[in-house]
């Protein structure tokens, strides 16, 4: 039941944080397409695509939250709770891109390790923490 629970809200916080990172790193991928991100703003677009994922996941952490707890509440509890999760979850996921492509580049063959790696990364602390102080994510 446990593992069940924390791999739901897992996704959860994948969901949100993979529709800032990747999306961001699509945006600066289509901008300068057909040509690679140039390599002095690699760093700039990862730093750019993890603040969005984090910030996606609180938004829609605190939308799913928002009934429950009213929206301050609801804010600070997605804050204060999953940070934590998507640091790794970011983490894992840029790393997992950097090492197959070498740059910030999305493509089909990559995302389903990129989300995988993201997924890994956070779910133990997920398990860890619904199991030991009843509260993961949300829900």
């Amino acid at each position: 039941m446990i593992a069940r629970r924390s791999a739901k809200n897992t996704l959860w916080c994948l969901f949100g944080c993979a529709l800032g990172d990747l999306g961001t790193i699509l945006v600066f991928q289509s901008y300068y397409s057909p040509l690679p991100i140039p390599n002095e703003l690699w760093t700039l677009v990862w730093g750019l695509a993890m603040t969005a994922g984090i910030c996606t996941s609180v938004l829609l952490e605190s939308l799913i939250l928002w009934k429950q707890l009213g929206p301050k509440e609801a804010f600070r509890t997605a804050v204060g709770m999953s940070m934590v999760s998507m640091l790794l979850m970011e983490a894992a996921m840029n790393l997992m891109d950097y090492g197959m492509m070498g740059a910030p580049a999305i493509t089909l063959s990559v995302l389903p390790f990129t989300l995988g790696a993201g997924f890994l990364a956070a779910w133990p602390y997920n398990f860890w923490r619904l199991k030991s102080h009843g509260k993961c994510c949300h829900g």
